[in-house]
């Protein structure tokens, strides 16, 4: 029977009553979203004049004019699909070099990516620690990229975050592949992650780019009532072409999930340990010598969120250089974001997508080398949840 095009096609395993409440629902959601819209934009004049009392508006143009850099993109996916028997693990660490100058002629071989897939026994440790060695892969490609200015889809403090958390699972996820292999990259993991922050060499600059943040060092900076974060309020402020100057980016409070930051080395060997103790106590320093600013390229773009080492926050030809790689490869209104981490960025959620074609890959190679009944292996092979991030 031909289909009636209504809201029973779009949602076919909810019941019609529980759709048809969701959506008097989303309706009503509209009203507080127009309000806080309404409310910035009427008070955007008186916004944008604290900002420059508070020193804290500059203009692009104010900025030294180098030439324009040559970029790449880093990011990467994770995946887990829960089978019977097992868990199948995945994960990518991928880098796409951005639009490249007419004058360049330097070339980066392939491969541009680091890739991990195991079947792992079934344990809740997986996901945490799998992430994390993505995560990890992801800063070595960086650190390895030959170009001025590479791109990080994520928070600039997020590995302390991940590492810290897959590291106190590592003793929970013993006989894992991937516990092995972040148990035997975390130094060199954190020593990239090292170079990033402290971002020492002139002619390399590190930024990170997260497209979701509540933060609010400029608003407090300057004074902005609370009542939103400083990238949806500087999307409407910020005029193409201006941007904030670096300020430090926020720390943990005390209270907050223990307040400074930190990364347990306790599951380590004794020599390991010792490996890694200098390098952490350097990279939770340089953590808190981050700097934030905004800068908004384009009239289509919404303000973007620029994490940066203390290094190229303080040299404004280094500034200035990100500033004009974020404005060479946002040359596109179909892209809301730098061009190389938008292209990595759909490499990276490609990865979820295939897992299902990845497990009929293993199924076939399982049936082919069973030589017992099949039907043993399609029920081994059943998958009943998956988890995947980025």
């Amino acid at each position: 029977m031909p289909s009636s095009g209504g809201s029973s096609d779009l949602f076919p395993d909810l019941p019609a009553a529980l759709v048809n409440e969701l959506l008097e629902k989303a309706n009503e959601v509209a009203g507080p979203i127009v309000e806080s819209l309404r409310t910035a934009r009427e008070e955007r004049e008186g916004l944008r004049k604290m900002l420059e009392r508070a020193a804290m508006l500059m203009q692009e143009a104010s900025l030294p004019s180098p030439p324009v850099p040559t970029t790449c993109g880093v990011d990467g996916s994770y995946a887990v699909e829960r089978l019977l028997t097992a868990d199948l693990a995945a994960m990518a660490a991928v880098a796409v070099e951005g639009l490249t100058p007419p004058s360049e002629v330097r070339h980066w071989p392939e491969p541009r990516h680091v890739s991990l897939m195991s079947a792992e026994p079934h344990g809740e440790a997986t996901a945490t620690i799998l992430r994390a060695l993505m995560l990890g892969e992801e800063l070595r490609l960086a650190v390895a990229a030959p170009h001025d200015v590479v791109m990080i889809d994520c928070s600039m403090p997020l590995p302390v975050i991940y590492m810290n958390q897959a590291f106190v699972k590592l003793r929970q996820g013993a006989g894992l592949r991937c516990a092995d292999e972040l148990m035997r990259s975390a130094v060199a993991h954190l020593r990239a992650y090292l170079e990033i922050l402290r971002s020492e060499r002139s002619d390399k600059n590190y930024v990170a780019l997260p497209k979701y943040t509540t933060r609010r060092e400029v608003g407090e900076a300057v004074g902005w009532p609370g009542i939103q974060d400083d990238r949806s309020l500087l999307s409407i402020v910020l005029e193409p072409g201006e941007l904030t100057r670096p300020c430090p980016l926020e720390q943990p409070r005390a209270g907050e999930g223990g307040g400074a930051w930190h990364i347990a080395t306790d599951a380590f060997d004794e020599g390991v340990r010792e490996d890694l103790a200098d390098v952490v106590e350097s990279v939770l320093a340089a953590v808190e010598e981050i700097h934030v600013f905004y800068y908004r390229p384009r009239a289509w773009l919404p303000a973007l969120r620029v994490e940066v080492g203390a290094a190229v926050a303080a040299n404004p030809h280094r500034l200035a250089t990100v500033v004009q790689a974020l404005k060479h490869q946002t040359g596109t209104p179909s892209m809301l974001e730098p061009y190389p981490t938008y292209m990595a960025d759909r490499m990276a959620k490609a990865l979820a997508r295939a897992m299902p074609s990845f497990r009929q890959v293993v199924t076939k190679e399982v049936a082919l080398r069973f030589g017992g009944d099949l039907g043993d292996v399609h029920m081994a092979m059943h998958g009943y949840r998956s988890d995947s991030g980025r």
